[in-house]
């Protein structure tokens, strides 16, 4: 038997399931009779999607399409970091979603702090952007696992490798 148990905390997402999501919304775009004659794209690249249209109206409704799609498929609209709307050529706008993707230093402290602060039994250490967090106890980790599930951050967490 193992003397400590433990488990990552990361942020990370399906890359495939984006994907998916993003097909998915490329499809609807081309169907919807508002979005048809707009020639909006969709793209995405390996950091970023990259949205095109013709007005600011269908950009919203580019952006709850793709919202709805990605929650559809399990994916946290977290993971979304919208940056600013740009004029592109021939009256056209452009943005760019940049994805997010692993625990900033900042987040990582901020989620050790708590656990230290709240479960004395319990040792977080951070490893690059990932949290592990270790136990004698299973009982504790699972413990740890709700009041973060519980926590408004800013970004998405999964929890992984327990053992």
């Amino acid at each position: 038997m193992a003397s400590n148990y433990s488990f990552d905390i990361v942020s990370d997402f399906d890359h495939q399931e984006l994907v998916n999501a993003i097909d998915q919304t490329v499809r609807e775009i081309k169907s919807r009779y508002d979005l048809k004659d707009t020639q909006t794209t969709v793209e995405l690249g390996a950091e970023a999607i990259d949205i095109s249209t013709d007005s600011e109206f269908t950009l919203d409704a580019v952006h709850s399409i793709l919202q709805q799609k990605a929650a559809k498929r399990n994916l946290s609209l977290k993971i979304f970091d919208y940056g600013k709307i740009e004029s592109a050529s021939g009256n056209r706008i452009r943005q760019e979603v940049k994805l997010k993707k692993g625990i900033s230093q900042e987040i990582a402290k901020q989620i050790s702090k708590l656990i230290r602060d709240e479960f004395k039994k319990v040792q977080p250490s951070i490893q690059g952007d990932t949290v592990r967090v270790s136990s004698k106890d299973k009982d504790d980790l699972q413990v740890v696992i709700q009041r973060l599930k519980q926590e408004e951050l800013p970004v998405a967490l999964q929890f992984t490798n327990y053992r």
